[in-house]
């Protein structure tokens, strides 16, 4: 029986995380588990209920309500909040500019992390988010991280926002990501980094499919040595 991969991949927002893992699982026939999608669930939870989102008693109340589950969809993840299917919402701007302070709470984290730590445990699936390779799955077969300028990864959110219908402003966006990878990369839980044993790939100049073409080269690469070893 050939082994399933466990396959992490992390990055700044607006990097092609989930875009990039989505399509390499369905290359390898694994599942893909968009971890930030979750994190964005539990934010739209928190805002709905009018949690500051900068009281972590208030934010962990509501999240200890909530459950959060994925399924497959025609474009990526399809995300549910308590049975409610919310893969819109969570891609408006207002749940962007809060999930980094909901998501830096360790009760959150902790919250999650287990979930897809189980999601994880069989083999066959590629994870992306922001401490995969770090601490959600630090035995992963392999890691990738993925990055972009700061210019670039704006104009990616910029189309998806518009492509979603949602009114969005370049700058604004731009400025909401800088403030994204500094609470990202600053936060005592779980910061953005880069993993020891991870492939940095810069995707600025890079096509979604010169990306995956590379990073599906990588999984065959390590399958291959998986098998002499």
């Amino acid at each position: 029986m050939e082994k399933r991969l466990v396959v992490a991949i992390d990055g700044p927002a607006g990097a092609g995380k989930s875009t990039v893992a989505r399509k390499v699982a369905e290359a390898l026939g694994y599942l893909y588990i968009d971890t930030g999608a979750m994190y964005r669930a539990l934010t739209l939870a928190v805002l709905r209920a009018g949690a500051p989102v900068d009281d972590a008693a208030a934010v962990t109340a509501v999240v200890q309500r909530c459950r959060v589950s994925l399924a497959p969809g025609p474009n990526g993840n399809r995300v549910f909040l308590n049975g409610e299917e919310v893969t819109g919402e969570i891609r408006t701007l207002a749940v962007s500019n809060a999930v980094s302070q909901v998501a830096a709470i360790p009760a959150v984290r902790q919250h999650l992390v287990e979930l897809q730590r189980q999601l994880a445990r069989a083999g066959g699936v590629v994870m992306d988010g922001r401490d995969i390779g770090t601490v959600v799955l630090p035995n992963a077969d392999l890691k990738i991280f993925l990055t972009a300028s700061l210019e670039e990864r704006a104009r990616r959110r910029y189309r998806e926002t518009q492509a979603l219908g949602h009114g969005s402003n370049l700058e604004e966006i731009r400025k909401n990501l800088e403030e994204r990878d500094r609470l990202d990369s600053g936060r005592a839980t779980s910061p953005l980094r880069i993993a020891e044993d991870a492939v940095v790939i810069d995707t600025t100049d890079w096509s979604i499919e010169q990306v995956v073409t590379h990073v599906l080269r990588l999984c065959r690469r390590r399958l291959e040595a998986c098998c002499t070893e």
